[in-house]
Formats: C-alpha cells, structure tokens, sequence
C-alpha cells in the first residue's frame, strides 16, 4: 500500500503530466507570463462552467475576498457579518480594511452560517455578509439572500472549499456555489477541489458594474493604463497557474465524484457506531468534499489521531480555535458565545479525502479508527 496523504497532489499530477508539462512549456515559449492567452482562456472556461457572466482572475484567496469588500464599499467602522467557524482569511480581510468582522454561529449539521444568529447580528453599521461554504456544501443561500435583501446588503460567498457544489432553490433551480450572492470568492491553492501549482484564486459576479470595479481595483486601480481612478491592489493569476487551472479544470466533476465515492465509503463504514457521526449533507445541496470531517462522540480526539499517525493514517483539525478566540480578533470577539462553533472545535476530525484514495487505504483508514474506537 502505497503512503497515505490527506491530499495526495503527486499522484494526480502523475494522471495528467503530459498535458500540464506540455502547457507550461507553451507559456515559458510564448513568454506571456502576465495577462497571456491562458489567462483570458481559463476566464472563459470557469464563466462556462459556473454559468456566470463574468470571472475575475486573481493572485489567492484572500485577495479575492480583500477586493470583493472594497468593491462593495466597505470602509473603516462598516460591519461585515461573517461565521467565526472558518480559516482566518474570511475574518481578516474585514480587519485588514479598518472594518469590523462580527461573528455568527453555524448550524451543528451542517457546519454553515445559522440564519437566525445572522439576522439577530445585522445593525445600521452592517455594510455585507461572507456565507462560507465550508467542507464543500453550499451555505443556505435563500436563507442568506433573504435577510441580505430585507436589510440592503451585499452578499460575498466564500468559496474556496466548496467549488463544483451545486444549490438547488425551492423552486427546483439550480445554481453552482459561488454565483448566487452579489459576488462569489474562491482560492486555487494546491489542495483545493480545483486547485493549481501555487497561489492562485478568481472572483465571480453577474453584475457588469460590480465586474468593472473588481477588474479595476486588482489592476491598481486603473481604467485604463496609467489612469488609477482609485487606490487599488495588484493581484494577478500567472499565465502558468492558469494553463493549469484550464486542464484541471476540465476533470472537476470527475475530481468531485471521486471525493464523493470515498465519502459514501466512510459514511457507510462507520454507520456501524454511534461515536463518530459523520457529515451531514443539506436536501439543498450537494458536497464536493473539501474536506471529509466528522463529529467524535465520547472519543479522546487527541489519542485517536496519535493512534492514527502511529498506523500511517494522516488527519487534520479545521478548526481548533475560532475565530472569535482568536488573539488577532480578541477586540471583536470579546463577550461573543457561539455555544455551537465552540463545541465543534473539540470535536471535529478531519479525514484523508482526495482523488487518488484507494480501496486499500480507504480500508485501512476505517480500520484503523474502528479498532481504535472499538477497543
């Protein structure tokens, strides 16, 4: 059996050498390294896919999220509503432009921003919310979109962990993870469901005026070269990053299900104990596997993962310490009681999930937490 990753890159990489070396080599040829061919193309092809108007490529995640706010006008003493149960990027985008982070709890189930604590959170100092589709489900975007609409305000998905998810409306529609809000968010970094060789992330919106002014504020802040209408950021997508993104792209589904075999594969095995339940998926969406996480029930988290490690099986803890006790974010979180967020964070295990899990390790995984559990 072959060394178990929680992701394993090198092997899916191995699948698709010929055509990501063929693509990289192109690009070093053209020597279009900034705003080349690959770039405009790969904007095209994610505007397909999601069924957006316009995609915005950008240098990572954070900076899609950074300029998702200032095009949205938030400004130093605005509120920016957001789940403390996610990475520190969502939170310190809002802190980085003088703005206010005010943190909500989530849903036990689903792990995703809770409605109610949501509209009990919104003030006249509320400028946007960041819904999170965290571990690769859609948030509850109706839900969302409904308490954006009654208050005026400008809706930015965080999606880095959840694209390819489908969202389907009350009414039947359906919409990808990202294209619902006023703006959608996502991060190409290497181990995401997308993901490339370096940083990388984009930015989507149907609005053509909202498109403009994100185009402009990650060029410097120019309409046209050398006229800066307002003070902006640089924040590209390598032409590289982009051929890359444009092969892999085209396996994203098939990325996706293959995550999503592997899942049914935990959930199954571990239907058998009442100590481990597993993730919980929404009638509204569907899960692309970010992340595969479980709840531990009665479990000493600590002893299982050294168990795990002594028997080769990798696991993670996103996240141990939200947001909101965070040292970064102590002045915003004092006093905050997110009873559901807290406890998540003792209790969450993420496991391996990836595109290359085979039977084998897939058995061995389960196997291993069962015998630990069982003993």
């Amino acid at each position: 059996m072959e060394p178990i990753q929680l992701v394993d890159l090198k092997n899916q990489y191995l699948k698709i050498k010929d055509e990501v070396d063929k693509a990289v080599i192109d690009v070093m040829d053209s020597c279009a390294f900034i705003n080349g061919p690959e770039v405009k193309g790969f904007q095209k092809d994610l505007e397909n896919y999601l069924d957006v108007k316009h995609v915005i490529p950008c240098a990572n995640g954070t900076d899609a999220l950074q300029i998702a706010l200032m095009a949205a006008g938030v400004k130093a003493g605005d509120e920016v509503i957001t789940p403390s149960f996610t990475y520190v990027a969502t939170c310190e985008v809002v802190a980085l432009l003088g703005a206010k982070p005010v943190f909500v709890d989530v849903y036990p189930d689903t792990f995703n921003i809770n409605i109610e604590d949501l509209e009990s959170k919104v003030t006249e100092n509320t400028k946007a919310i960041i819904p999170v589709h965290l571990y690769g489900q859609c948030a509850n975007m109706e839900g969302v979109m409904e308490v954006a609409n009654k208050h005026d305000l400008t809706v930015i998905e965080d999606t880095a962990q959840g694209i390819g998810a489908d969202y389907t409306f009350k009414n039947g529609d359906t919409k990808k993870a990202g294209t619902i809000g006023h703006i959608g968010c996502t991060s190409f970094f290497p181990s995401k469901n997308l993901g490339c060789y370096g940083d990388g992330g984009a930015i989507f919106t149907n609005d053509d005026d909202l498109a403009n002014e994100l185009r402009m504020i990650s060029n410097h802040g120019q309409s046209k070269r050398y006229y800066h209408d307002q003070v902006g950021v640089n924040s590209r997508l390598d032409s590289i990053q982009a051929a890359i993104l444009r092969i892999k792209l085209k396996h994203l589904d098939e990325y996706n299900q293959a995550r999503n075999k592997a899942a049914s594969f935990y959930t199954e095995t571990f239907s058998k104990t009442d100590k481990i339940v597993p993730p919980f998926v929404a009638d509204f969406s569907t899960h692309v596997y970010h992340q595969y996480t479980v709840k531990l029930k009665g479990v000493d988290r600590a002893k299982l993962q050294e168990h795990l490690q002594e028997n080769g099986v990798p696991s993670n803890i996103y996240y141990p310490l939200p947001n909101h006790k965070q040292k970064a974010f102590e002045r915003n979180g004092a006093n905050v009681v997110l009873p559901v967020t807290e406890q998540l964070g003792t209790e969450v295990l993420s496991l391996p999930i990836h595109t290359e899990l085979t039977d084998e390790q897939l058995n061995h995984i389960t196997k291993s937490i069962l015998d630990y559990i069982n003993r």
